[in-house]
């Protein structure tokens, strides 16, 4: 009984926190226009860290983007530490100059996107395979435009409330060779 009280009760102070914004970022510069920015042939390299910090696992992601007028689709080819491959394919919709919405096979629902100045907040649900088990993991995914090339992308996952570890990717917008 104890146990739970102490999980109901971290659950209740972690529900009290302040979210940010993505609105705290309108000044910041350079402004992300995220259909300028995935268009075209971009890499990434990140890790994923437990909740200890430890990093667990490594990749690198060739992706290339491509918009027609408000409907974006983003191709992701991920090659992991451990050699295991996956690939990604997103449609991404513009709804107005801050809102985006996102779909891929492996996102649960509809990923829901909102920039201002350099930044992007997504918030989605990702059907995550573990061993032989699909868990639904909760992603709060932060990226930050830096200049015209690079981006910095920061993710949290967790899984009912908890907290399970962190994504980090850099990407690199690579000159579009047409």
């Amino acid at each position: 009984m104890k146990r739970l009280i102490c999980l109901i009760s971290a659950g209740l102070m972690c529900g009290g926190c302040a979210a940010v914004s993505p609105r705290q970022y309108q000044a910041e510069q350079p402004v992300l226009d995220l259909r300028s920015y995935l268009e075209g042939p971009l890499e990434a390299w990140g890790m994923f860290q437990n909740r200890k910090g430890e990093v667990v696992k490594r990749f690198h992601v060739k992706m290339v983007g491509t918009w027609s007028n408000n409907v974006g689709r983003l191709e992701e080819d991920f090659v992991y530490s451990d050699g295991a491959t996956q690939r990604r394919v997103w449609t991404i919709t513009r709804l107005d100059d801050h809102h985006y919405t996102g779909t891929a096979d492996d996102v649960v629902g509809v990923a829901q996107g909102e920039a201002f100045g350099n930044a992007l907040n997504w918030r989605y649900t990702l059907a995550l395979p573990v061993g032989k088990k699909v868990y639904n993991v909760k992603f709060d995914d932060w990226m930050f435009l830096m200049d015209d090339k690079i981006m910095i992308n920061r993710a949290t996952m967790s899984k009912w409330g908890f907290r399970l570890g962190e994504v980090t990717l850099a990407f690199q917008k690579q000159r579009n060779e047409k």
